[in-house]
């Protein structure tokens, strides 16, 4: 059944406290608009710039102004959202699951923390695992519905902000890491990216993780040349389109660079599968980029079998299949088993916000 039609005039909430969350949301935020929903922005936290809100976005300022409003539905790219925020509460999660473990050795992307109504997973291979976590807790549920921070990798329409040099006709190759100085390729292969810039073999693009540090950073930054450019930007859509191959480390850039079916090296990836050129060897990077960049049929097999289980949606139509399970389940509802009390975690969200101030 169609849900869609029921967004008129209905409230959606997005709250964010990341830069990069501002992507994952606006393809939403244009499906709501375009069906005669409300859209408000709440925005919290040091690790936000305020000003990369649209003026055509309305922000909540406060969390009294946020219950006030009394949202239908909350859409959160992160971990947490307060219980007490009114509205059902959707996890549209910040990134794919890349492999990463935190210091309990589980991996944090399967983390149920009791916060939310319902998971919208991005392919099979994360919903299986979230089906199975349904079916043990009962308190929320899962849909796959591809994530839409990806629309408009998928779209042909969308404007790319990056410079264009015609004359340059080089193969482009995108360097991303995650900001983890364990896992980060930054500091590790700095020397070589300097090398690989000067030999004038490429074109190279650059961007980091928002969290990296400053030093590293400016280090990169002073790297720049007519073939090594460096990007500070929150929407890396642009940037994923423009370039022919990506060396990465284990950053969940790197699943969205290989959905355009392009190839991805990566040095001392914690996940080394045979849809990724891995290497622990610094001094193989060149020949493995040059490798990468032929396309080898092998490779493009397993990246293309590996795709229909990370994320199986290319039509960019995820948006409207978040807002049609979220309005399904506003309607019709769910017998659901009442969430865990999280006693811990909600006393910290309360003290955080200075919840007994705004009784």
């Amino acid at each position: 059944m169609d849900f869609l039609k029921y967004t008129k005039k209905r409230k959606y909430l997005m709250y964010i406290s990341q830069n990069y969350s501002f992507a994952i949301l606006r393809p939403l935020q244009e499906q709501i608009k375009s069906m005669k929903g409300e859209v408000r922005w709440f925005l919290f936290g040091k690790e936000i710039n305020y000003d990369l809100l649209n003026p055509e976005e309305y922000r909540l300022k406060s969390l009294k102004e946020v219950i006030d409003w009394k949202p239908d539905i909350c859409f959160v790219p992160g971990n947490t959202i307060p219980s007490f925020i009114p509205g059902i509460k959707v996890d549209v999660f910040h990134g794919f699951n890349s492999g990463k473990v935190n210091r309990r050795g589980s991996e944090d992307h399967f983390n149920i923390r009791g916060f939310f109504d319902i998971y919208c997973t991005q392919g099979p291979n994360t919903t299986e695992r979230f089906k199975k976590l349904e079916n043990k807790h009962q308190h929320f549920k899962v849909e796959e519905t591809g994530w839409p921070a990806l629309d408009p990798l998928f779209r042909n329409n969308e404007k790319n902000e990056i410079d264009k040099d015609e004359k340059n006709e080089l193969p482009k190759i995108l360097i991303c890491s995650t900001f983890s100085r364990e896992l980060s390729l930054a500091p590790k292969l700095y020397k070589e990216i300097k090398r690989l810039s000067e030999s004038k073999k490429w074109k190279i693009l650059i961007q980091f993780h928002p969290k990296m540090p400053l030093d590293i950073v400016n280090k990169y930054k002073a790297l720049e040349n007519e073939n090594l450019k460096f990007y500070e930007t929150n929407n890396l859509i642009p940037l994923l389109k423009e370039a022919d191959i990506m060396l990465c480390d284990t950053s969940s850039a790197l699943l969205m660079f290989l959905l355009q079916r392009k190839p991805v090296v990566t040095y001392c990836n914690q996940d080394p599968r045979p849809h990724l050129v891995n290497t622990t060897d610094k001094e193989k990077i060149e020949e493995l980029i040059d490798y990468a960049l032929k396309k080898p049929s092998e490779l493009m097999k397993e990246i293309e079998i590996y795709c229909q289980q990370l994320h199986p949606y290319t039509d960019g139509l995820s948006s409207k299949r978040v807002l049609n399970v979220s309005n399904k389940f506003l309607i019709e509802g769910t017998k659901l088993k009442k969430k865990p009390l999280n006693i811990i975690r909600n006393l910290k969200i309360r003290r955080q916000f200075d919840y007994w101030r705004l009784k």
